[in-house]
């Protein structure tokens, strides 16, 4: 079997490169004194093995001759004959043996990147030593330069510190110098001052007070002229509108008062003493809630009918009772339903178990003690079953109810406690009690913030109370 002619001229002109390769580096080493690895012996092996390759499947030559002809006709017979069988081992041979080649290949590159790193760090080696032997020379000149340089700085900084200190003590009687003439002229301005305004501060205070004594004796004097005025003309108003609405009215016949107490003006009583009618319609606001389901209601005194305007905006039937014809005439006017009666004859006449609810507002303190139960039987005889009354009066638990508010009306008898109340309603068959203080006495008289809290609660609450009842059966 011979090799292809262009394969063996090819693998001449390797070995030839190969040769040339070798003779540049003899040693193994590169630029550097780098050692590099000496692939000699592995060229010769793989050389070998190439001569075995290459006289696979050929004839060994022998002196020509009969002999040698039948010889050799007959080796290459066998070697036709087993050409099948050593094929594939002629295959394996040159793979290893490419394999071998690809490896010096790559050992040939790895040698000549080696000897390219190593002249890279023979050049930064170079460099280095340039450097280093650079900052030598720096560092000998710094250690010669750095004792000159420290004695110019302590020089300089002394000759600093000299002059600030100068400046500082200059600086320094400048500002005492200029602080002592400040001083001597605010004193001299001063007394001065002092002097000008010593001799016209007594004509000027004599002077101001007389003026001011003036003004406000005019003041007072012109303010209790307007006052009285317009007091004057706002009652004969109020009288004029009230005798109009009386001669409107028709005439209905009512208990008179006391005769001791006929010719008072109980409406502009009320104004003065008890509030206006917003205010008092503000007050009477937790009612409307209570009784919203207890309709028709009476209202015993309904006074200038706040009640009933507070019922009448929350959609609840009301109708009212009370002795005083000029309140009657108010209310009137207002459009409410009122009469004018007693009110023991007005309920004795009203049919049991006819009303939902009654409240009785500033009314109970008006009356003889030993009438106010038979008021109760009487409102539970009146009210059907779970009906609501309420009773507003002054709480005698505050002290400050006596000092301010209780006397001022004539016609109060006796303050009823809450528990009394209470008492009196549990003897007259009424149930679910409840006692809601209002009008806290603070609001009217702020010096009580002065005393400790616990002794104001106790004995300076609120002025009113309310106690709601419901008739059980």
């Amino acid at each position: 079997m011979s090799m292809d002619p262009k394969g063996e001229e090819l693998a001449a002109v390797i070995a030839e490169i190969r040769q040339r390769v070798r003779a540049r580096h003899p040693n193994g080493t590169a630029p550097g004194d780098v050692p590099l690895a000496d692939m000699t012996p592995l060229l010769h092996a793989r050389d070998a093995a190439e001569g075995k390759v290459a006289s696979i499947g050929s004839v060994n030559p022998r002196p020509p001759g009969l002999v040698n002809s039948i010889a050799q006709a007959m080796k290459r017979l066998v070697s036709r004959a087993l050409n099948w069988h050593v094929r594939e081992q002629v295959e394996f041979n040159r793979a290893m043996l490419g394999c071998v080649q690809a490896t010096i290949d790559a050992l040939n590159d790895s040698n000549r990147a080696v000897a390219t790193l190593s002249a890279r760090l023979a050049v930064v080696a170079s460099a280095d030593a340039d450097a280093t032997e650079l900052l030598n020379d720096i560092r000998t000149h710094w250690s010669h330069w750095r004792v000159e340089w420290e004695k110019k700085l302590a020089s300089v900084e002394i000759a600093f510190l000299r002059s600030v200190s100068d400046q500082l003590n200059a600086f320094q009687y400048r500002v005492t110098t200029m602080d002592a003439s400040y001083r001597e002229q605010m004193r001299a301005q001063h007394e001065n001052f002092e002097a000008a305004l010593g001799r016209s501060a007594e004509a000027i205070q004599h002077n101001v007070a007389a003026q001011m004594d003036e003004l406000q004796k005019r003041f007072w004097a012109d303010l209790d002229r307007i006052r009285l005025e317009y007091e004057t003309i706002i009652h004969a108003e109020l009288r004029a509108i009230r005798q109009k609405a009386s001669f409107a009215a028709p005439a209905i016949a009512a208990t008179p008062a006391p005769a001791a107490f006929q010719d008072i003006d109980w409406l502009k009583f009320a104004e003065k003493f008890r509030g206006s009618e917003a205010a008092i319609q503000q007050r009477q606001q937790i009612y409307a809630s209570r009784f919203r389901e207890h309709a028709p209601v009476l209202d015993i005194g309904c006074g200038r009918g706040e009640m009933l305007e507070v019922f009448r905006e929350a959609g609840i039937q009301a109708v009212g009772i009370d002795l005083n014809e000029d309140s009657l005439a108010v209310s009137r006017g207002k459009g409410l339903e009122v009469e004018s009666a007693d009110l023991f004859a007005y309920l004795r006449g009203l049919p049991d178990s006819s009303l939902g609810g009654m409240v009785c507002s500033q009314v109970v303190e008006h009356l003889p003690p030993e009438r106010l139960p038979e008021l109760l039987q009487l409102a539970h005889a009146k009210l059907r079953t779970g009906a609501l009354l309420a009773i507003e009066t002054p709480n005698p638990e505050c002290l400050a109810i006596f000092a301010t508010h209780f006397y001022l009306d004539p016609t109060h008898r006796h303050p009823i406690p809450p528990a009394l109340m209470s008492f009196y309603l549990e003897e007259a068959g009424f149930g679910g009690i409840e006692v809601e203080r209002l009008n806290p006495a603070i609001e009217s008289m702020p010096s009580l913030a002065e005393l400790p809290e616990a002794f104001r609660k106790e004995f300076f609450g609120p002025l009113d109370y309310a106690v709601f009842a419901r008739k059980l059966g």
